[in-house]
């Protein structure tokens, strides 16, 4: 298997994150041993921000890092035990909020108000699941409105 970077790089549907990841340098972090659970957000996740915003995080890395640290949570968590969690604190601090209420029926977990549209990408250094949206911190929507 590969790591949580060589995976996403692989996978194609990644590339904007990656980058991102690169720009903030966190890939040496990311290869490391962790284990790691990451919620992705896919290009089409990215594309949904607003015109310009990923150039201006791409241009801020402080604020880009603690954005894409928001997405990471030590440990190895697949989708069946994301879906016993109500919350999840990441390594950038603060919880994200689980809804797993259609875990059962349909396999459908929400991480905040992005939902997981890919489960349980399995890497050597821990799991992935791709998510919808881009997740923001309480720091950043306070500071964009």
């Amino acid at each position: 298997m590969a790591d949580i970077v060589d995976a996403a790089m692989s996978a194609g549907m990644f590339n904007t994150l990656v980058t991102a990841v690169k720009a903030a340098g966190l890939v040496d972090t990311l290869k490391s041993p962790g284990p790691f659970t990451v919620f992705a957000p896919n290009d089409a996740a990215f594309a949904k921000l607003p015109q310009g915003t990923i150039d201006a995080l791409l241009n801020d890395i402080p604020k880009l890092k603690t954005i894409l640290t928001y997405h990471v949570v030590s440990g190895k968590y697949t989708s069946a035990e994301v879906a016993k969690q109500k919350r999840m604190t990441t390594v950038e601090g603060e919880d994200l909020k689980i809804d797993a209420a259609k875990w059962r029926l349909h396999n459908s977990i929400k991480v905040n108000d992005a939902n997981i549209i890919n489960l349980d990408i399995m890497v050597d250094n821990g799991v992935c699941h791709a998510i919808d949206k881009v997740l923001m911190p309480k720091m950043e929507m306070m500071q964009q409105h």
